[in-house]
């Protein structure tokens, strides 16, 4: 079966899932953001098949999400590492860090985000840049945007 293309559509969401939307995509992400760049590093790390691994690095280094760098001549070897495009992903890993963490782990959380300073525990949260305000569902809204076609401006009107 055909997986239907959602990149085309003009929802920022779906542009963003047709780069990043299968799971090996998002742990690669997380691993890079970690530090890793090489072939094996990502393999060991993720206990990834190579032909799955070397599909999912090339969909994200078409995506420019990473990018490809050969750092050994004999034998021809390269690393990958984050673009900025990449690097911009690191608020959803740790979304998806305090997402797990708070719904999923009864065990505990084996992962936390700390102050590298204090080594305090943090607990991220989306806020609004200008603002700085908590983007709680009842302050914050989506709306159609300036470029927003008929199909975009019917899913989000005022209402």
């Amino acid at each position: 079966m055909k997986r239907k293309r959602i990149g085309d559509s003009q929802c920022p969401i779906a542009r963003g899932l047709e780069r990043v939307g299968e799971w090996w995509s998002i742990l690669i992400l997380r691993d890079a953001l970690h530090g890793y760049s090489r072939f094996d590093e990502f393999q060991q790390s993720l206990g990834i098949a190579p032909n799955m691994l070397t599909r999912r690095l090339a969909s994200l280094v078409k995506s420019g999400l990473l990018e490809r760098r050969l750092y050994n001549q004999r034998p021809p070897r390269y690393e990958y590492v984050l673009t900025e495009r990449g690097r911009d992903f690191r608020p959803v890993i740790l979304s998806l860090l305090a997402w797990g963490n708070r719904h999923f782990a009864p065990e505990g959380k084996a992962v936390v985000l700390v102050d590298a300073k204090t080594g305090k525990q943090a607990d991220p949260v989306l806020t609004d840049r200008v603002t700085g305000k908590p983007m709680t569902d009842k302050d914050f809204v989506l709306r159609a945007g300036p470029a927003a076609k008929t199909r975009i401006r019917e899913r989000y009107a005022a209402g």
